[in-house]
């Protein structure tokens, strides 16, 4: 065969043979999410980073059999969520960032909502969900649903490097008198990003009264309460008042159909002073809805947990926006988060 001949299928086979592997791989990756959950459960990623790199050590210190630190280990490195030399565990950089309970970014306490049972038996249901086009079962969203409550608590580490780009983006280093809504607050982190970064903001925060009482606490913490003010009830129904120079719209469209998010949006858009913003956070795939990963795969989040909701294009999203009354349109992607912003203007 000459060099510049082309391989024929049956030798690129051969070098490359096809394998089973990936499609194991895929139908047991429930047990890389149960590893997972089960390492910060006891608290392992903590102990590891301490320095209780043995297997007998690791076991002591989270309570459990030394078996079962071992195996449990093992499988973890194989997964490369820690590292082994000889009988010694090291966290994997990534592990040490984000599941070392010591680490400002650990971000663990997401698995309180993200593996709650309520949402992965959703999955269980996926053929159903497929076969209708919508989760007939979708997620609660009645006003006193604890699965918000436990979203709000425990999500909000996530939503932290996120909160505070979406802040500088909205504010543009501006510390002018803004007056600033925030639906569907959840954890209050977005709005409260704005009263940090701008101590002349307030913010009104919109939200079911038992999740409200989640963000309440967290502007607390955060020093900026006394700029932060609370509204009870579901963003459809509750009377918002008018006057606000930016709306600050979060990871919610998704959950809806193009038709109940434009009826919102011109509810906003009216909410709006001339001139006036609304910033939209969202996980916003390519046209050819395949990329970027974690945004394209979102929309099948949205087929098992709601009727109607979908991972929105930018176009989608503009023409939204555009049929609410929107224009000038910015896109901004926000790496290494997976979420993308658009902000709109009212003329």
């Amino acid at each position: 065969m000459s060099a510049t001949h082309p391989m024929s299928s049956s030798a690129a086979e051969q070098q490359h043979p096809v394998s089973p592997f990936r499609l194991f791989q895929a139908i047991n990756a429930y047990q890389l999410t149960d590893a997972i959950r089960s390492a910060i459960e006891f608290d392992i990623f903590t102990a590891i980073g301490a320095g209780h790199r043995k297997p007998v050590s690791v076991a002591r210190q989270c309570g459990i059999a030394e078996r079962g630190a071992r195996m449990l280990c093992d499988f973890l490195v194989v997964h490369g969520f820690l590292t082994k030399s000889g009988q010694e565990y090291s966290l994997a950089d990534d592990s040490a960032m984000f599941l070392d309970r010591k680490s400002p970014a650990y971000m663990g306490s997401c698995t309180r909502f993200l593996l709650n049972d309520s949402l992965r038996k959703r999955f269980l249901a996926l053929s159903d969900a497929v076969r209708y086009g919508g989760a007939s079962d979708p997620m609660a969203l009645e006003p006193e649903s604890s699965i918000w409550v436990d979203f709000a608590r425990s999500m909000a580490p996530m939503m932290m490097m996120a909160s505070q780009e979406l802040a500088k983006l909205v504010l543009a280093d501006s510390t002018r008198s803004v007056k600033v809504l925030d639906i569907a607050a959840g954890h209050g982190l977005f709005g409260i990003a704005v009263l940090r970064a701008n101590p002349q903001a307030i913010v009104t925060a919109v939200d079911w009264k038992n999740v409200l009482e989640v963000a309440r606490e967290n502007a607390e913490k955060f020093g900026v309460a006394a700029r932060y003010r609370t509204l009870g009830g579901s963003i459809f129904d509750v009377e918002i008042g008018s006057g606000y120079d930016l709306v600050l719209v979060p990871n919610f469209l998704h959950h809806f159909d193009v038709e109940t998010n434009e009826k919102l949006l011109r509810k906003l858009y009216a909410a709006l002073v001339p001139g006036g913003r609304l910033a939209t956070l969202e996980f916003v795939p390519n046209d050819d809805r395949v990329s970027p990963p974690m945004p394209a795969t979102f929309a099948l989040i949205m087929l098992a947990d709601t009727p109607a909701g979908d991972a929105y294009t930018r176009a989608e999203l503009e023409s939204m926006m555009r049929n609410a009354g929107f224009t000038a349109y910015e896109f901004y992607p926000m790496p290494p988060s997976p979420h993308s912003v658009l902000i709109s203007r009212r003329e």
